[in-house]
């Protein structure tokens, strides 16, 4: 896990199942690659004109439009279905830092039994089974 794995949104890729799979492993929204996945194409946050033309790299980056809408619906998306909040993770990169913050997450994820990492979108480590934890305490 390292910074590249955070998304523009705040969303940790290093924990999505796409990048844990084994087959087809999405390398995180940051690569750019034309054979990445669709859904990376036209994420509209991903996408974003503010994004894009100040060359942020968070939508919390000086955005006065910081938390949109979009923004605000896939943080309650992500912390009603996998515990996780989009734009308290943004808030702790700006509190700490990136650095900091892939440090915490790191640990944040990590299976108690194996060491590997749990993934968000299913609740438990994709190499022993491993039940997570409670994830929303930050």
């Amino acid at each position: 896990m390292n910074s590249r794995l955070i998304a523009s949104c705040g969303i940790n890729c290093g924990v999505c199942l796409g990048h844990l799979r084994g087959k087809n492993r999405c390398p995180g929204c940051r690569d750019i690659n034309k054979n990445n996945p669709v859904t990376r194409y036209g994420c509209i946050i991903k996408n974003c004109s503010e994004l894009k033309r100040h060359k942020w790299k968070f939508c919390s980056d000086k955005c006065d439009k910081y938390p949109c809408r979009r923004l605000g619906d896939l943080d309650k998306r992500y912390r009603t279905k996998y515990g996780m909040s989009v734009i308290g993770n943004l808030e702790n990169i700006r509190r700490y830092g990136i650095r900091r913050f892939v440090r915490n997450e790191k640990a944040r994820w990590r299976c108690r039994k194996c060491g590997g990492t749990i993934c968000v979108h299913r609740d438990f480590c994709l190499i022993c089974g491993e039940k997570s934890r409670d994830k929303l305490k930050e």
